[in-house]
């Protein structure tokens, strides 16, 4: 059985982990992450009780009742960085044996929802849409550093990206949680996520630095695999990670997106909290 040094997986004095500060009894089976910390409080407002929170740098964590169901919602920040910290932690809040610093032998799947903002990469996605991913894309390099396997059809995909858009690297492409999707995604946009590692160059902007890419944006709009269907639908800078690590750690799931841009018409949404708001509702109704 896997045990795990003071360094390995580091504890606070009470006893939570490092980063989260919570403990096993502090998160539900049902947790929804969002980016934004502010945005806790926004899906928190929905509870009909509030049991626990806390918050720790950019990491607030609410966990309380909606309805007849016990959410967790819990702040990641931005970026792949943020989020493998987020889900080492948490699987390890109900994997592992914290006091034996052990992975115990039965082990618990959790379903983890993401609630965030994204822009539109297709001229026919409508600002103020709900878009649920399918498939993430991951243009980070977090994979390197780990194990991680993609099965035939998600190889042969990131490397047809990696070729049609003339990148240095290959991205690594992961599907997310059918189950969810059918679930939670019913009424939405499906579509297949790009995240980047960066808001920037990364996504096909430029400022003032120089970039290298200066035709990624439309590149990676007008990237299509004719056999499958495959395109490409938005940016953000969360949801490859989530998948990925949630294949790897057994959990299970789904990332849905407000679009508040369209990069192709160059729109930007006239009230993109409403676009928010609507989402959260959604989720939760569906949770």
């Amino acid at each position: 059985m896997a045990s795990f040094t003071e360094t390995d997986l580091i504890l606070n004095p009470d006893g939570s982990v490092y980063h989260l500060n919570l403990k096993p009894e502090h998160i539900a089976e049902n947790v929804i992450v969002v980016g934004d910390p502010g945005r806790v409080f926004k899906v928190s407002s929905h509870f009909d009780k509030i049991e626990f929170e806390i918050n720790k740098r950019e990491f607030i964590t609410h966990t309380g009742w909606y309805r007849d169901k016990r959410i967790t919602v819990l702040s990641t920040g931005i970026g792949t960085d943020n989020v493998e910290i987020c889900m080492t932690e948490l699987d390890a809040l109900v994997n592992v044996d914290l006091t034996k610093r052990e992975v115990k032998p039965d082990r618990r799947s959790l379903n983890i929802i993401r609630i965030g903002t994204s822009g539109a990469l297709q001229e026919d996605i409508p600002v103020g849409a709900h878009l649920a991913t399918e498939y993430a894309v991951g243009m980070d390099n977090l994979m390197e550093f780990y194990d991680f396997p993609m099965d035939a059809f998600e190889v042969s995909i990131a490397e047809d990206i990696r070729q049609k858009v003339e990148l240095p690297f290959r991205p690594y492409v992961v599907k997310g949680s059918s189950e969810l999707l059918q679930r939670i995604g019913e009424g939405m946009i499906t579509g297949n996520t790009l995240t980047s590692p960066g808001f920037y160059a990364p996504q096909g902007r430029s400022v003032r630095a120089q970039v290298r890419f200066p035709r990624l944006l439309d590149d990676l709009t007008a990237y299509h695999d004719a056999t499958s269907q495959f395109w490409l639908t938005n940016f953000e800078m969360e949801t490859s990670a989530l998948y990925s690590l949630g294949r790897m750690l057994g959990h299970r799931m789904l990332s849905t997106n407000a679009i508040i841009a369209n990069r192709a018409r160059k729109k930007f949404a006239k009230n993109s909290e409403k676009a928010v708001e609507d989402l959260i509702v959604h989720v939760l109704e569906r949770l």
